[in-house]
């Protein structure tokens, strides 16, 4: 991207955020809503339970395969352009999937959590876009301000499910006919929206590092396993979490309470996550995430009663916004604006690859690793573990390593 394109302007950064925060609360509502049922409902249609959340791997797999695509398209035709496009398939995965649950017909359901994943890639990029035109004091709020957009999707989302999931005769099939409507209201979000579009590559212009290149600076690599981590644990137990809570003997709207609860805290805390890096500093602040994400961990081995499934998702979403804001923080500040494309596309390939395996993981972990839920939901959250030790001895290296290096 060209550097002259995203000349720093707060006045004109702020308009951005305020539209990119509205994005994050109405499009945004569609993932809660999709992560809640979406497991529930491959648990009807799969041939085989163990595969009951490959619809939510799906999405996610969805993701990480749009991720370089996504960014490519927004370095030549400009932010607006690549999230209407996300709204677009959006839309698509809705109404595929809700055809899936028409027909009873398991593979068409997975087909139209493949596009929902091109939204979620999209959505990824909201933070992004906010850096574009900001200045680098603004830049580490406006990534919050805009994380906190997710705050009203928290609240949407989930009483959206129980408006709609038993809304017609087929279970779920009215949760997804909502998720057409919520891409095709939001879409229209984005022509306020205000970020240059980036100018073509002219010769003798900088082309900035290859992605070897980019993924050997110590600071990004450990940035993005940050971020990976938080991002994967985050979505490994948060995937099996309405299965678990069914199977511990409780409620479907029990289980989109928690999921609603768990998604405040993912964006609550990020009215005030910007500042605290700026006081404290970007690796404490990731430290901080990585450490509530074990303490998740620990207060969902403790029990499987109601209160422990609240506190355990709660701390969860605390978790991961310090984690991953922080991450997405270090790594916005560790590239030049030509590179954007490039290091961001890569970012979230990886992240989103870790992502992919986690989510994978978890319907084989909560109903093939053990004899009831409550066995399969100790198994997910102990492998949290050798992640946490991987990310937080990356990050002591890091803050370890002398300045001048």
């Amino acid at each position: 991207m060209s550097d002259s394109a995203y000349i720093p302007d707060d006045a004109r950064a702020k308009r951005n955020v305020a539209v990119l925060v509205a994005a994050q609360a109405i499009l945004g509502s569609q993932m809660p809503m999709i992560f809640t049922i979406a497991g529930l409902a491959g648990q009807t249609l799969s041939p085989n339970p163990c595969l009951a959340t490959l619809p939510i791997s799906l999405i996610v797999l969805g993701s990480m395969l749009a991720a370089t695509p996504v960014s490519s398209i927004m370095q030549k035709y400009g932010r607006r352009t690549g999230f209407m496009i996300g709204a677009a398939c959006g839309a698509i995965g809705g109404a595929i999937g809700a055809y899936g649950l028409y027909t009873a017909n398991f593979y068409i359901f997975l087909l139209g959590s493949l596009f929902t994943g091109v939204y979620m890639s999209n959505q990824g990029f909201y933070r992004f876009a906010a850096t574009d035109t900001a200045s680098d004091a603004f830049r580490p709020k406006a990534i919050s301000y805009v994380m906190a957009g997710g705050l009203l999707s928290a609240f949407l989302g989930p009483q959206l499910v129980k408006v709609t999931a038993d809304s017609m005769v087929i279970p779920f099939l009215g949760t997804y006919l909502g998720v057409i409507a919520v891409n095709v209201v939001g879409s229209f979000l984005f022509l306020a929206l205000d970020i240059p579009k980036p100018k073509p590559p002219v010769a003798g212009a900088p082309q900035g590092r290859s992605r070897k290149e980019l993924l050997s600076d110590p600071r990004i690599a450990v940035a993005v396993i940050c971020a990976m981590v938080s991002y994967a644990l985050m979505n490994l137990v948060m995937t099996s979490s309405p299965l678990a809570v069914v199977g511990c003997g409780f409620e479907t709207n029990d289980a989109a309470n928690v999921v609603s609860a768990h998604v405040l805290a993912m964006y609550a805390p990020s009215f005030f996550t910007g500042h605290l890096i700026a006081r404290f500093g970007v690796e404490r602040i990731v430290a901080i995430g990585l450490f509530i994400l074990a303490a998740a961990g620990g207060v969902a081995l403790a029990g499987v009663a109601l209160e422990n499934f609240f506190v355990a998702l709660i701390l969860l979403g605390i978790g991961w916004n310090f984690g991953f804001i922080g991450a997405t923080t270090m790594v916005a500040s560790a590239h030049a604006p030509h590179e954007r494309g490039r290091m961001q596309g890569l970012n979230d390939l990886i992240i989103f690859g870790g992502v992919t395996a986690a989510s994978f993981s978890s319907g084989g972990l909560m109903n093939c690793s053990g004899g009831t839920p409550q066995e399969g939901w100790m198994a997910v959250n102990l492998a949290m573990a050798p992640f946490l030790v991987l990310a937080g001895g990356a990050l002591i290296w890091l803050m370890m390593r002398p300045k001048e290096a």
